[in-house]
């Protein structure tokens, strides 16, 4: 990770394929990471970290076990610690997510959707 100013525009266009977040910046021991979101993931949870969901373009559902959470562009959503969710996104959806460096995607779900925190080129 550099000082160099990044734009989140230029960085989406970097992420190849949905569900591989890429680190954007670091703020102490959190990650920003760009995303794109597209289908359904997976019903997981984080049990030791909340999870900010910062919605740029297109539209999410963050599903909980007792209601959905709809965010459009520039919605903001934490889903708590140890709450069960599963985003979803009906086309394409462009996000910033705010989570601890060592936050794994999955949480305690893992599965062939486990995807390291990736580097921008």
């Amino acid at each position: 990770m550099t000082d160099d100013v990044r734009n989140i525009l230029t960085a989406l266009d970097a992420v190849p394929e949905p569900w591989q977040p890429h680190l954007l910046a670091s703020v102490n021991d959190y990650a920003v990471k760009v995303v794109k979101l597209d289908g359904e993931f997976v019903w997981h949870t984080h049990d030791h970290t909340d999870e900010l969901f910062l919605v740029l373009s297109g539209r999410l559902t963050i599903q909980l076990r007792d209601r959905d959470v709809v965010l459009g562009p520039h919605d903001v959503f934490v889903v708590p610690r140890g709450v069960e969710h599963c985003p979803r996104a009906d086309g394409v959806v462009h996000a910033l997510l705010v989570e601890p460096t060592a936050t794994v995607n999955t949480g305690d779900a893992g599965g062939e959707r486990t995807a390291p925190l990736r580097e921008l080129d």
